[in-house]
C-alpha cells in the first residue's frame, strides 16, 4: 500500500489484513463487496469528491493493465499517469 500524507495515519496492517481476506474470496464476491461499500462511501463524500474517487479507481485499473502488459519496464516507461504523477509526488 502506498503511503502519502492523506494515508499516513491509517492502520495499514489492519487494512492489509482486510484486503488479504477479501482477496481470498471468489471474484464475484469481491465485486459484490466493492459495490456494497459504495453507498456509504458516496454518502460521506460530496458528488465532486466521489467523482474524483471514481477517476482514481479508473486510473488505478489503467495503470495495472499497462504494467501487466509491459512487465519489468518500470514506471518511467509507462504512458498512463500514476497517483504520484497526479499528486505531484
Amino acid at each position: 500500500m502506498t503511503t502519502s500524507e492523506e494515508t499516513e495515519d491509517l492502520n495499514h496492517s489492519e487494512l492489509r489484513d482486510l484486503v488479504n481476506r477479501a482477496n481470498d474470496l471468489p471474484l464475484a464476491d469481491r465485486v459484490a463487496l466493492l459495490k456494497a461499500l459504495i453507498p456509504l462511501v458516496a454518502d460521506q463524500m460530496t458528488p465532486r469528491d466521489f467523482a474524483g474517487l471514481a477517476a482514481e479507481l479508473h486510473l488505478k485499473g489503467e495503470r495495472f493493465y499497462e504494467a501487466r502488459a509491459h512487465p519489468g519496464q518500470g514506471r518511467k516507461s509507462r504512458r498512463v499517469m500514476g497517483e504520484r504523477d497526479v499528486e505531484g509526488r
